[in-house]
């Protein structure tokens, strides 16, 4: 069985593919391993993160949509012909069972060299709102998932969203006492873990910042991924004994800082709400205040279960998080019940349930 998945550009796109690789790389049909391509571009983040996974990356020529009407809107058709045309040629070269697409500029000429070529698509929307890509693709599925239950799409089916086992794997209590000396934290303190993506967000650094004093003189330590372009983000250093406030570049192991952590202070984007739930660990989801507001949907189940608590981009700031974090942290039975109610609504299993859709579809087809 060949699977042929289509989800490059972005992290968003990129890491449920790849979560999906690596449940079907654990699987055999008739006794045969899964054979896997992942199809990307040559300006996506799929160059580097797909083969640092061992998967085959294959190329096809972007083709970027619009999200609103422009002249660029007008190149659209003549690079979709391209695109589809080079991607069709492809899947026959391949003897593709199956496309699985995850949205974006990738995912779209797969769809349509899918349809010509007559190979079945399972469509995966990491979104509570669905891109054009995915509106498309949806239309002729064979399945459908969603991450987020309600999502518009025809014939949806509620997976959740899918991740790496060494986040769904994680017991933060059984390796709390690691994480914490690995950052050089304490290990019995209250802990808050602030991150704002692979880069950072200004906001967050000022707000957390901002609050040091608050946050450690009440006994709650802090791990600080500032982002590695922001190196003018610190605070002193604290005093001897005092609860530390340790500010990173990056966090390589985010297992590691979720383990470490008893809250989050953090955006709301898909894959970063799925972690928090997969692996208990409440949050202040602070949402990207441009777009078109998917990511405080993405965040509002968790919050609306009780797992978490929501704050405009806006309203964000040292007095914020000093009566509304320090309480929380300070508080031990309260960190339980977030924990818990978070933890209620994360799915870990999604990578196994949308690879046990994709080899049904590909099964079918092909007779097995």
């Amino acid at each position: 069985m060949h699977v042929v998945l289509a989800g490059g550009g972005t992290g968003g796109h990129i890491e449920p593919m790849l979560a999906l690789a690596d449940a079907l790389s654990r699987r055999t049909v008739g006794g045969a391993a899964v054979r896997i391509t992942c199809l990307g571009t040559a300006r996506g983040l799929e160059t580097t993160l797909v083969p640092a996974r061992g998967y085959e990356l294959r190329l096809i020529p972007p083709v970027p949509l619009p999200r609103k009407p422009t002249l660029d809107l007008l190149r659209v058709p003549g690079r979709v012909r391209r695109a589809v045309a080079d991607t069709r040629a492809l899947l026959t070269e391949l003897g593709a069972d199956v496309v699985v697409g995850f949205g974006g500029y990738v995912a779209l000429p797969a769809y349509l060299a899918a349809r010509g070529a007559k190979v079945p698509v399972v469509v995966h929307e990491g979104n509570p709102l669905p891109g054009l890509a995915n509106r498309i693709g949806a239309r002729r599925a064979a399945r459908v998932a969603v991450t987020t239950a309600g999502t518009p799409l025809r014939g949806a089916e509620h997976v959740g969203m899918p991740l790496r086992t060494s986040i769904t794997g994680l017991n933060r209590a059984a390796h709390r006492a690691e994480a914490r000396a690995a950052f050089g934290l304490d290990a019995d303190r209250p802990t808050l873990l602030v991150f704002g993506g692979s880069q950072g967000a200004a906001s967050l650094n000022r707000a957390a910042t901002g609050a040091a004093d608050a946050l450690t003189a009440a006994g709650v330590q802090v791990l600080h991924a500032r982002g590695p372009k922001n190196t003018d983000v610190g605070v002193p250093a604290r005093p001897a004994g005092a609860a530390p406030y340790v500010v990173v570049d990056y966090l390589e192991r985010m297992d590691l800082a979720y383990a470490a952590a008893d809250l989050a202070l953090c955006r709301s984007g898909a894959v970063t709400v799925a972690e928090l739930s997969a692996v208990g660990l409440p949050a202040a989801f602070v949402p990207l205040p441009i777009g078109n507001g998917e990511q405080r949907l993405n965040a509002l189940p968790v919050v609306e279960a009780g797992g978490g608590l929501l704050v405009d981009d806006a309203e964000l700031s040292p007095a914020w998080i000093e009566a509304q974090l320090v309480p929380r942290l300070t508080d031990p039975a309260a960190l339980l019940a977030l924990a818990g109610h978070a933890a209620a609504a994360g799915i870990p299993d999604a990578d196994e349930k949308l690879a046990d859709m994709v080899i049904g579809v590909a099964g079918k087809v092909a007779g097995r």
